[in-house]
């Protein structure tokens, strides 16, 4: 009987190390850490909460989204979108082709929306991208 007992519990321990494993391999926050490491770009964002931030990453910087929720002539949307960098003493190599892409990738996911960046990035001469709906 206790050698049943003890076998039951082996094979819960197993499954809760297995799960535990799973759950850290696709946590996006990791993910997030990951491509910054590379610098690569990434972009972590729950689409469903518009009070949850979004997260970007690109060079090796992390960039945090505020999301705004509006109106548009259809229906309720993110209209503006206030975007800043973690680290900004450390933005040292990114360049205008870096913000322009970042603000196409924001306005594929959100394309209704207006992109206010942040000091130091906001003393860029930047020009607004067109909506392809406006």
């Amino acid at each position: 009987m206790i050698i049943l007992l003890f076998r039951l519990l082996l094979l819960i321990a197993i499954a809760f190390i297995i799960y535990t494993a799973y759950k850290f391999i696709v946590n996006p926050r990791r993910k997030l850490e990951l491509a910054r490491d590379k610098k690569q770009f990434y972009f972590h964002d729950n689409r469903e909460n518009t009070k949850e931030n979004f997260l970007m990453t690109l060079k090796g910087h992390v960039f945090e989204g505020e999301k705004y929720l509006g109106t548009t002539e259809d229906a309720f949307e993110v209209v503006n979108i206030s975007v800043s960098a973690h680290n900004p003493e450390k933005l040292q190599g990114l360049d205008r082709e870096d913000i322009y892409f970042m603000e196409k990738e924001i306005l594929i996911r959100y394309p209704h929306a207006s992109i206010e960046w942040k000091y130091p990035i906001n003393r860029l001469i930047i020009q607004p991208l067109k909506n392809e709906n406006d």
